[in-house]
């Protein structure tokens, strides 16, 4: 049946049935600078236009050539298979597996990615998954503050400025002390972390690789957090940790990640991936669901969700969190990931990482002015450099030539205006590290 535009009586008869005064008192819960500044939308196009004139804006878009960008979001190469099988539409189309004698497909995929994930970072217990790595950081601090009765966090002002906004923003009415320690030319600064706990304080917060792309082993810090009575939260990068000390290995009792990194595309900032594991005392604090693996009444192996946390399976003053929701799309393709790239090549393709990186640094710091932010100290795939000059008119010089140079730290640290940070991935060829190190000498003469 063709459409028919509504006729100003047709308008009026409907408001008088809804018994609303007019169009405008529709949106009177809306402030006027938020609202449409018209409803006189233009003639409807076929699709064949409409893709045409998609496809005529897209090509306004600036293409990269090589991109140096990473700040907690990183382009691997993913596996062809990866697309194939999370594609099908028994996973696709899947929901919630409530019904565990429907949904043993599913659910095994989830008790798969909680062990794949919890060999990552060591520590023993996974859920099935939050929404992103910034989610999955609030989340362990909520368990903190939960474990322990305590209301104060000391953050160090390393961990990534994204996930920190997000921390201040999810806790501002729940009357909790943050307490952010500044760093040290892009390191952690250990001393002043450990200074900072005291009786009151529920978790101490920190990266590794940090948001400079720095490392550090936080073994003693740990300690010192522990014998506090507090709990050691950190976020990892789940390809590094192929190759860096696990966050077991430093006595950490919960592990956060951004998992973006494990098999999906950047696209645009998302869907993403919310990695939480934990230690055993403080599984019954962890958000969300867990799955586990059980037998029936004939030995048959059968997966159930074994803990459930969220408001809908319990009564709600005792729920653990309401934004909880798991990724299991995301999480069966960073699972598909971790199997087909399997240990060897998990490791093979953090190490290429970790020599594109290092290549890059010194051809970058060959180049007069230019030097590593955080000195001597050891990074991961990603470092910070300070040029002699404002990062913003290196990147709009490079990037309107094809190269993105890296992120401006300026827009997130004060001082830092003259301070970018690169990345490198297994993706990043010798041949384009040498290319942008020349452009960038000859951007800087």
């Amino acid at each position: 049946m063709p459409y028919v535009p509504h006729t100003p009586e047709d308008i009026r008869r409907m408001l008088e049935v809804i018994g609303a005064p007019s169009v405008e008192s529709l949106f009177a819960e809306i402030g006027p600078e938020l609202r449409p500044k018209s409803f006189n939308l233009p003639k409807g196009e076929s699709e064949m236009d409409v893709l045409a004139h998609m496809e005529e804006l897209a090509e306004k878009n600036v293409r990269a050539s090589m991109s140096f960008l990473g700040a907690g979001f990183y382009d691997h190469h993913i596996p062809s298979a990866v697309d194939a099988l999370s594609m099908r539409s028994e996973f696709y189309t899947a929901y919630t597996p409530y019904q565990p004698e429907a949904s043993q497909g599913s659910l095994q995929a989830i008790f798969e990615y909680q062990t794949a994930v919890t060999r990552l970072t060591g520590l023993p217990y996974a859920n099935a998954s939050v929404y992103d790595g910034g989610t999955a950081l609030f989340e362990a601090a909520m368990m903190a503050v939960r474990h322990t009765g305590r209301r104060k966090l000391v953050v160090c002002e390393a961990v990534s400025p994204i996930y920190r906004v997000m921390l201040n923003t999810y806790t501002t009415n729940l009357h909790l002390t943050l307490v952010t320690v500044p760093h040290k030319k892009g390191a952690c600064d250990l001393a002043a972390l450990a200074a900072a706990i005291d009786a009151e304080t529920a978790a101490v917060i920190v990266q590794n690789p940090n948001f400079f792309g720095t490392v550090a082993d936080f073994t003693a810090l740990f300690d010192a957090t522990r014998a506090a009575g507090a709990v050691s939260i950190v976020s990892v990068y789940p390809v590094l940790q192929a190759v860096l000390k696990t966050p077991a290995e430093m006595g950490a009792d919960i592990a956060t990640a951004e998992g973006q990194s494990l098999g999906l595309p950047l696209s645009f900032g998302g869907p993403y991936l919310g990695v939480m594991t934990c230690s055993k005392e403080l599984i019954r604090q962890m958000p969300g669901r867990i799955v586990g693996r059980t037998v029936d009444t004939q030995g048959r192996t059968g997966y159930v969700l074994t803990l459930q946390a969220r408001e809908q399976h319990i009564r709600r003053q005792r729920a653990t969190s309401n934004i909880c929701s798991n990724q299991a799309l995301c999480a069966l393709r960073a699972l598909l990931y971790l199997c087909l790239v399997g240990q060897e090549g998990l490791t093979r393709t953090a190490n290429l990482c970790l020599e594109r990186a290092h290549y890059a640094a010194e051809r970058l710091t060959a180049i007069p002015g230019v030097e590593l932010l955080s000195g001597c100290a050891p990074f991961g795939n990603e470092f910070a450099v300070t040029l002699p000059v404002n990062a913003y008119q290196v990147i709009d010089k490079l990037t309107g030539r094809g190269v993105v140079p890296g992120f401006p730290l300026g827009r997130y640290y004060a001082g830092l205006e003259n301070a970018l940070l690169v990345a490198c991935t297994e993706k990043t060829s010798m041949e384009s590290i040498g290319i942008f190190a020349e452009m960038l000498r000859g951007c800087l003469k």
